[in-house]
């Protein structure tokens, strides 16, 4: 049987790699079909040449991206070797040649797939852009960490966060406290967005000082957003008048995102989604762009992107 071994610098560097997880080599024993022994700082594999050649792509790539910002876990160690197992390497080799990387103070992002690289290198260089796919592709974290990454370098004065009050049938006159506590819940992620990049105190003076203002979709009537980065989360519960007044809000030296989720609907049945009805009618508008997330986009747990998957396919609807 062929063999083939890696050395790495360091025995500390190798076990990183996998993730310190003897199941995890087990599992590329059992995708790639090789026989793998770890022992000190080297690799040693076995098997046919061709799953040699794969295994040592792998670990190529794994050991570039961990040197550009991935922190090679269980969940990043499993998207890295579903890519390589199903043929699918050179996605992460595009990745990894072109690094996108926003340093935030002490918080380095970096996209974590190529769909997450696209968005976030459309949202950096244009004024306008949907982002639109399933929950856990990162729409909402990698639009909020662009608006902060704006802000502090000033190219942008402020920051307004807006989402359709619609939830489950509850308005917000049904919830208690004033606006800001009625809205918190609907924004809750946008906050842990912010809270991740800057930390929770860091994040909480720009609400305080009213640097990153929380607008209600509804209360935006009116006016026009100037030196400011507008993000709208959930906006597929957004109504087409609604979607129509915000998108024209839009004043000089701002950026404007749109994030929504096309099967995850919460209007009332006879009521056309605004993202949808925006998708059919501005696809061609120049300036604007449009970036669709699939199921393989998804970086959370991995069972989430099969779980997409299978109610895509099923016959449930959204």
């Amino acid at each position: 049987m062929p063999e083939q071994k890696i050395e790495f610098e360091t025995e500390r560097q190798l076990h990183q790699l996998y993730g310190e997880s003897p199941a995890n080599l087990e599992e590329v024993e059992r995708r790639l079909s090789v026989r793998l022994v770890a022992r000190g700082n080297r690799l040693t594999m076995e098997g046919e040449d061709e799953n040699l050649e794969r295994c040592v792509q792998l670990f190529d790539l794994l050991l570039k991206g961990r040197e550009q910002g991935f922190v090679s876990g269980k969940s990043d160690f499993g998207r890295f070797l579903g890519k390589v197992s199903n043929g699918k390497a050179k996605e992460l080799e595009d990745l990894l040649k072109n690094p996108l990387v926003l340093k935030i103070r002490k918080k380095t992002v970096v996209p974590r797939n190529l769909g997450q690289r696209r968005y976030l290198d459309l949202i950096l260089k244009n004024d306008m852009v949907f982002g639109i796919g399933p929950a856990g592709t990162g729409k909402t974290f990698l639009a909020m960490t662009a608006a902060l990454h704006a802000l502090l370098k000033g190219e942008i004065q402020r920051i307004v966060l807006a989402r359709p009050a619609v939830e489950a049938g509850e308005a917000l006159g049904f919830l208690p406290g004033d606006l800001e506590e009625k809205l918190l819940p609907y924004l809750r992620p946008l906050y842990d967005a912010m809270d991740e990049v800057l930390g929770p105190i860091e994040a909480r003076k720009l609400v305080e000082t009213g640097v990153v203002e929380i607008a209600p979709l509804a209360y935006m009537r009116g006016r026009t957003l100037t030196k400011c980065f507008a993000l709208l989360d959930e906006a597929q519960n957004a109504t087409r008048s609604q979607m129509m007044m915000f998108l024209t809000r839009l004043g000089e030296g701002s950026k404007m995102v749109v994030n929504g989720d096309v099967t995850q609907v919460d209007l009332p049945t006879r009521e056309e989604s605004g993202l949808v009805d925006a998708r059919k009618k501005l696809v061609g508008v120049k300036g604007l762009f449009f970036h669709e997330f699939d199921h393989d986009d998804v970086v959370r747990h991995p069972l989430v992107s099969s779980i997409i998957s299978a109610y895509g396919s099923s016959s449930l609807g959204s």
